[in-house]
């Protein structure tokens, strides 16, 4: 069964000055936020993204980049600072989604989940997530610069190229572990999935290299049509439920 269909938004055109910054608080802008730690491979070494909470029973959506390649996922919930063992519900690597789910966990506080349909160039908003891995989440400030984008994101060495389509370019600087996080709106709502980098800038382990300090988030509606297939056990030619096979690259 093919993956949800999607349809691509028109690109528009130069980038705008960056408005008056959203409104919401820094506690706010956490609620349903979690960390995301991983363990990849044989080797032992560590990885660190964002996610946020979709299901108050301990759904997560975050990057499949995040946790591809994890013989371990540790989540902690940034509101109360607990941590959980995760599990892998379902992946699409073709559209960088993953879904999560925490062991034995109930009453989270979720998401605030937007439209990414109604969002335009020269919009206010902020990425927030586990900039460093260092546990504390940071937000970055901006503007919508373009709608629609295709990139081609990289690791931090510049291997395993992957293409993502339809992203929302932001003017904002996103560091590395802020992979997985909200992109909010002015009114505090989760309208992205903050995706990739600025090659320049860190940019997390998917970057792009661009001209310009910029950012690029999944639209929220995007992610949640994967998601939904994913939580549905809805495999497809994009879509793995359970954990995804080692690929040799």
């Amino acid at each position: 069964m093919p993956g949800p269909r999607r349809t691509s938004p028109p690109s528009y055109g130069s980038p705008v000055p960056a408005p008056a910054s959203p409104t919401p608080t820094q506690s706010d802008l956490t609620v349903g936020v979690v960390n995301v730690n991983t363990v990849l491979g044989f080797q032992q070494a560590e990885g660190a993204g964002t996610g946020i909470v979709l299901g108050s029973n301990g759904e997560i959506l975050t990057n499949n980049h995040v946790i591809d390649g994890a013989t371990k996922i540790t989540v902690t919930v940034v509101a109360t600072g607990k941590s959980y063992n995760a599990s892998v519900v379902g992946t699409d690597r073709t559209d960088d989604i993953a879904v999560l789910r925490l062991d034995g966990v109930s009453g989270l506080a979720i998401a605030r989940l937007g439209d990414s349909s109604t969002v335009k160039v020269g919009d206010a908003v902020v990425g927030v997530g586990n900039a460093g891995g260092l546990g504390t989440p940071t937000s970055s400030s901006g503007s919508v610069v373009q709608l629609g984008q295709t990139i081609t994101a990289t690791d931090d060495n510049g291997g395993n190229p992957e293409t993502l389509h339809d992203l929302i370019e932001i003017s904002a600087q996103l560091q590395p572990g802020q992979s997985g996080g909200p992109l909010y709106d002015a009114a505090g709502k989760v309208v992205g999935l903050d995706a990739a980098g600025n090659a320049g800038s860190g940019g997390g382990r998917f970057r792009v290299r661009t001209a310009s300090t910029t950012g690029y988030a999944i639209p929220i509606n995007d992610a949640m049509a994967v998601a939904k297939e994913i939580e549905a056990g809805k495999a497809s030619s994009t879509i793995t439920i359970g954990t995804p096979r080692p690929e040799t690259r």
